[in-house]
């Protein structure tokens, strides 16, 4: 069994080989695992085991289809592995390490020198990922009445797909094989050696300079977990600021944020260059037309996703593709109508939930002969920084290309009263409606769990609930939720105009 553990760890990459990347091994790519005889004809053949593939495959099988299930790697995808299970695993212990520092603010003296333990962060990190592992394993699927196999999937006819030897035969196929991390083309940086949310995971010993390149979420949130952890980070951008894509007021608040958590940023970064320098290596940057060299012990490259297309035989399928992945139509459909996609391999928002409901979508369009649309699907996401920033629905400035206009309204979190029992006044609720409606088009939260907050406006934005019922609903108090009903008084203020309060004042008058 050690040998077959031991095959296992160079096929998918995961270290140090303790008890917990070796239980994670054995759920999501068990190296004593024999594909099963495939039956004569599936109804849905699914090659890829992360969020959509899982979804699509469990689903379809749970409504009584015959679904084949392929993965080459590990089953649960970015997301289990090295996304967010792991990612928020670091995130959550980097919170306790500045919750410790500056437990003073609340009265609790705590001795000076705190250090963390970083061998022992991520120890737990792998064993939480291990746990949470067993919902994606392969005997969990196989149990659930999925055929599993392991092994390269392509496509090998017009109904046919190989895998280890094996073809299947099918009425429908699913591409769900997501994407992976690529760097950018930065002179020397191949050879110098760098890390991605691939490898991060792997480390054991804390960096003590660490450069992260790329100042969208995942090297946001990184740089800043590394930075509580110890590390002297350096986080370089080639645009003007950090979250390039969200609302600028809630960007500054994390760039703050992270400054005061040691991390220097150098954004507008051109002219980027790496070298090795001895056992560390050295980059050359230039921001804001200053020169800078900076000496780090690894660099960690959070820019870049490469769909994964390669070996699957697309072509044998009439299946179109580009650099940016599989090419489908709202019906999740690709070029082959009776191949569909889903996830990251297809959709701009590489998302875990949004595999999840493409997911739903493809088992409609293609078992059911479903008319679903992933565009009716509303997107939330968060970045998960501390604070955090969550979004849903539409910026100001994408209403304004689009000729719509609007509204603002934004409630800080200084004004809350929980906010500021928590000592987390820093951030805002901003909610952006039609121009003389209530109708939500668009929110911006940022706090520290914002993206527990999200989904209330999420709600409100797919099912039409407008401004003003959010008013007339009852929110606990104290709770920082409470600034999205205050932003609902907001609104309902905009709506006694002049006019209408000089009548409510007569009619006081005449009822005194």
């Amino acid at each position: 069994m050690m040998q077959l553990l031991e095959r296992a760890i160079e096929s998918v990459r995961v270290a140090p080989w303790d008890e917990h990347n070796q239980a994670l091994v054995r759920n999501v790519h068990p190296p004593d695992w024999v594909n099963p005889e495939p039956a004569a004809r599936y109804n849905l053949v699914v090659i890829g085991a992360g969020t959509a593939g899982l979804v699509t495959a469990i689903g379809s099988a749970g409504l009584g289809a015959k679904v084949a299930l392929i993965e080459r790697d590990f089953m649960g995808g970015d997301c289990l592995n090295v996304g967010c299970v792991p990612s928020k695993a670091l995130i959550r212990a980097a919170r306790t390490a500045v919750d410790v520092r500056e437990a003073d603010a609340f009265g609790v003296q705590v001795p000076p020198g705190v250090l963390v333990n970083f061998a022992a962060v991520m120890e737990r990190m792998r064993r939480l990922r291990a746990q949470v592992s067993k919902a994606d394993s392969a005997w969990r699927y196989r149990e659930k009445g999925v055929d599993v196999f392991l092994g390269q999937g392509c496509f090998t006819g017009s109904d046919t797909v190989g895998v280890a030897g094996t073809t299947l035969r099918f009425k429908k196929a699913v591409i769900a094989t997501g994407a992976r991390a690529a760097a950018p083309p930065i002179p020397g940086l191949a050879e110098a050696g760098y890390l991605t949310n691939e490898t991060v995971f792997n480390l054991t010993e804390l960096p003590r300079r660490l450069a992260v390149i790329g100042a969208g979420p995942v090297g946001c949130e990184l740089a800043q977990a590394f930075a509580r952890f110890g590390s002297q980070v350096t986080l370089i951008e080639a645009m003007h600021g950090i979250l390039p894509s969200e609302d600028r007021d809630a960007a500054e608040i994390v760039r703050q944020s992270l400054l005061r958590d040691g991390v220097t940023i150098r954004c507008c970064g051109g002219d980027l260059k790496v070298e090795a320098a001895g056992r560390g290596k050295r980059l050359s940057v230039y921001s804001h037309g200053q020169h800078y060299d900076i000496t780090v012990d690894e660099i960690l490259v959070g820019a870049g996703r490469r769909p994964n297309t390669d070996g699957l035989g697309l072509e044998t399928v009439g299946v179109a593709y580009d650099k940016s992945g599989v090419k489908v139509n709202d019906r999740l459909q690709t070029t082959n109508p009776r191949i569909y996609a889903a996830g990251d391999i297809c959709s701009r928002y590489k998302l875990t939930h949004n595999s999840d409901f493409q997911a739903r979508i493809v088992i409609q369009n293609a078992l059911f002969f479903g008319r679903a649309k992933s565009s009716t699907l509303t997107m939330p996401w968060c970045t998960y920084t501390d604070p955090e920033v969550a979004h849903v629905g539409l910026y100001e400035r994408e209403a304004t290309e689009r000729g719509i206009p609007v509204q603002s309204f934004t409630q800080p979190l200084e004004d809350v009263d929980r906010a500021i029992l928590d000592g987390e006044g820093e951030g805002f609720v901003r909610v952006l409606v039609r121009q003389g409606t209530d109708t939500i088009l668009g929110a911006t939260i940022v706090a520290r769990h914002a993206g527990e907050m999200l989904p209330e406006l999420t709600l409100a934005i797919t099912h039409r609930v407008g401004l003003r019922r959010i008013a007339s609903t009852i929110h606990p108090y104290p709770t920082q939720a409470e600034a999205i009903r205050k932003v609902g008084d907001a609104y309902n203020r905009t709506r006694l105009t002049p006019r209408v309060k000089r009548l409510f004042e007569r009619w006081l008058a005449w009822t005194r």
